[in-house]
């Protein structure tokens, strides 16, 4: 009697338990499910039938991003969270990110994401140990918006095997330009009134008579002696891609379709003569090729410097100090293009720019979800992600006008006053992930505090120069593998590079600059020259065919 009844109790238990399970079955929809959209601009779909939405489960992932170490908790952070279900924990070493790189590699402790230098060496390390997962599979699945976005600029990125292993940032030409030889409009306004308001290009005579015009009219300001022109030896490449830019040179010397080194350009020849003439007629600061950073940015800002090759956002901060010392805008330099006898001015290359990128963003092996991931990075790259990296939020930083995008202007105003103080606090281009050059299809720019409302030196700039503006990408990183004995003749011949230039600029006289010209080149040639451009041909013959 007993065990019959254990056992009516037994299967009671039983069918009350299959009757709660099935209550239960029928209430499903109104659970919270995985979301397979990370694009809602909710972060979440609704059911069918009406009921709760679904909502991505919460996702932290771990990114390595040489560029900053902020955390991730500003407005436009929390609103990527908000959207995606993803909370990033950003990573950045105090020291030296190369350092950084290498040592996680070799320890295999790697974060899910990482942002590293494109140009580096380090990205093939990081394919060749199988470190970063190849994308392409995770792109044709989940990334519809990367192929709207990146376009031809993933075959670009494409690795020797066929595969991308990273997605590019700032891709795409941008066009603005770079170099220029930036000069004080005051003074420029007094000697050649026809040509101060940018936009006409100057010979190199008129710049070398400009040069002596104004030494002869200010030999002194504020009772210091005055210098036509200064360069900061530490950066002599912007320094030489100016000048280089007058004649027309481009990263190597095209020779009956074969790369050289672009000091075997004949042209080169004539533009160190030309820049070593400026010098031995005393235009040029005799100290400029021991002139550090910090003391070049001086001597712009005491006011007696008339003009300096470069960048024009070089001199910004010299420019700031001129400002402030009184005279308006105009006591500021601003770039204009100086350009060599026999080139169109239209074919002047003051301003390279790399179509693939500075960095590359990869997805690491030990990811520990690589589907959400790639879902994320295409939000971030879609044009949605991009005003919202770029821009920020809707109604907060930006409002939707007759169809376009426009900023608040206590916005533009805040990062005029304190661009890295704004970014940090509102998150508008502090994360600058998967970024686009160009404009968004309402024809405002992706990057709003770069280029929405540009400052008068970038006006300029743009006015004088920005028909001088190519593509340097087919000529990045064509150099040997690093690591290789190849890579250490390769740098023995930048080293006579560096050593020798600043000689020949200096030279006593035309003719010894000639002869210190034929000894770098012998010197390069001695040094294994011819092999390095060999290297370097098979490659360029590469990429082309890979870029098919």
């Amino acid at each position: 009697m007993r065990k019959m009844y254990k056992a009516t109790t037994l299967l009671l238990i039983s069918m009350m338990i299959l009757s709660l399970l099935a209550a239960c079955s029928g209430n499903t929809k109104n659970e919270p499910a995985a979301n397979n959209a990370p694009n809602s601009s909710e972060g979440a779909t609704a059911n069918e039938g009406g009921n709760a939405p679904e909502t991505e489960e919460p996702l932290k992932l771990t990114f390595f991003d040489k560029n900053t170490g902020d955390t991730f908790t500003n407005d436009v952070a929390k609103e990527i969270t908000k959207r995606t279900g993803i909370t990033l924990e950003i990573q950045q070493p105090t020291g030296n990110p190369a350092e950084k790189l290498n040592l996680m590699l070799a320890s295999n402790d790697l974060p899910d994401i990482i942002l590293m230098d494109r140009g580096s060496d380090i990205v093939n390390k990081y394919i060749a140990a199988g470190a970063i997962l190849p994308l392409n599979d995770l792109i044709d699945e989940l990334g519809p918006d990367i192929k709207t976005m990146y376009g031809d600029t993933l075959k670009k990125t494409r690795y020797k095997d066929g595969k991308n292993y990273y997605l590019s940032n700032w891709y795409g030409l941008d066009k603005d330009p770079v170099f220029g030889m930036n000069i004080r409009q005051d003074i420029l306004r007094e000697l050649a009134p026809d040509k101060a308001d940018g936009g006409v290009p100057f010979t190199t005579d008129e710049y070398l008579a400009l040069l002596k015009a104004f030494k002869a009219k200010y030999p002194q300001i504020d009772g210091k002696n005055t210098v036509p022109i200064t360069m900061n030896a530490e950066n002599m490449g912007a320094m030489l891609a100016t000048f280089k830019g007058m004649w027309g040179m481009k990263t190597y010397y095209e020779d009956n379709g074969q790369l050289k080194f672009d000091v075997k350009d004949p042209r080169y020849l004539e533009m160190l003569l030309y820049m070593n003439k400026l010098y031995t007629e005393g235009l040029m600061d005799k100290d400029w090729a021991i002139s550090k950073k910090q003391t070049w940015e001086q001597k712009l800002s005491n006011g007696f410097v008339f003009s300096s090759p470069g960048a024009y956002w070089d001199v910004g901060a010299s420019n700031t100090s001129l400002k402030k010392a009184g005279g308006g805008e105009e006591k500021q330099l601003f770039a204009y293009k100086v350009v060599a006898p026999g080139t169109d001015p239209a074919q002047t290359t003051f301003g390279p720019r790399g179509t693939m990128g500075w960095d590359a963003i990869a997805i690491s092996k030990t990811n520990k979800d690589p589907e959400r991931t790639m879902k994320l990075i295409n939000f971030l790259a879609s044009e949605e992600g991009q005003y919202l990296l770029l821009w920020g939020i809707e109604g907060v930083h930006w409002d939707m006008k007759d169809g376009k995008h426009v900023p608040k202007p206590e916005l533009i105003q805040q990062f005029k006053e304190d661009w890295d103080a704004t970014a940090k606090k509102t998150g508008v281009r502090k994360w600058a992930w998967f970024i686009k050059n160009g404009n968004g299809s309402d024809g405002t720019p992706y990057d709003m505090p770069g280029k929405y409302d540009r400052g008068t030196d970038a006006k300029m700039a743009t006015k004088s120069l920005l028909d001088s503006v190519w593509d340097s990408s087919p000529y990045d990183n064509l150099g040997p593998e690093g690591g290789t004995p190849d890579s250490l003749i390769n740098q023995k011949i930048q080293d006579i590079f560096k050593q020798q230039i600043p000689k020949i600029i200096i030279s006593a006289s035309a003719n010894d600059a000639k002869a210190n010209y034929d000894k770098m080149l012998a010197d390069m040639k001695a040094a294994g020259d011819e092999k390095i451009e060999k290297i370097i041909n098979e490659k360029y013959q590469e990429r082309l065919e890979l870029w098919k």
